[in-house]
């Protein structure tokens, strides 16, 4: 039986070592020659974006506005002490607070309070399309300079009965700011 099994492992070993041969002397297989089919398809390629007319030059992107600009700035001197000293961007900044309840831009809508364009100068309640307080309906004054920055620090302490749901803006130089920035945008 040992004999048996030393000629079927002679047989096998005589077997597999013809098949390595057969194998390394054999033309290459098929996908080799479809690898180099692709990379003949990738040269094509390479050469028809190398013919192909360069594209336009792209055109630079439009700076970004800068804000405050000279205009702003100028009509800023303009305005009356403090609010000529005031920081327009910290003033845009503090805005971005009442942007949640307000809109500033000429028609632009009533939300949970009135639109603010042209606030500074207004007569208190007087814009027919918004529902306000009777507190801010019979207030009798314009928003001046004074009136805001009152307002602005505390306004149920201005209108007891204000709808605001604002605590007041506590630091002098953001209200400053703040009404500076509504009365310069309520001109544009």
């Amino acid at each position: 039986m040992s004999q048996i099994i030393g000629k079927s492992a002679a047989v096998c070993l005589i077997s597999l070592t013809s098949l390595l041969a057969l194998g390394a002397c054999s033309p290459k297989p098929a996908a080799t020659n479809e690898v180099a089919s692709t990379s003949s398809a990738t040269q094509t390629a390479t050469n028809a974006v190398e013919t192909t007319a360069p594209a336009a030059p792209v055109a630079p992107a439009a700076p970004a506005a800068t804000f405050p600009t000279a205009e702003d700035t100028a009509k800023l001197a303009s305005l009356p002490a403090p609010y000529n000293q005031a920081d327009l961007a910290n003033g845009k900044r503090q805005f971005a607070v009442c942007k949640a309840c307000h809109t500033l831009p000429s028609g632009g809508p009533n939300m949970v309070g009135p639109n603010l364009h042209k606030v500074v100068g207004r007569h208190s309640g007087s814009i027919p399309s918004f529902a306000y307080s009777d507190g801010l309906k019979s207030a009798g004054f314009s928003w001046d300079y004074a009136k805001l920055d009152a307002y602005l620090t505390n306004p149920k302490a201005v209108i007891a009965d204000s709808r605001m749901a604002y605590a007041g803006m506590p630091v002098a130089n953001n209200r400053r700011d703040v009404i500076a920035y509504l009365k310069i945008e309520s001109e544009k």
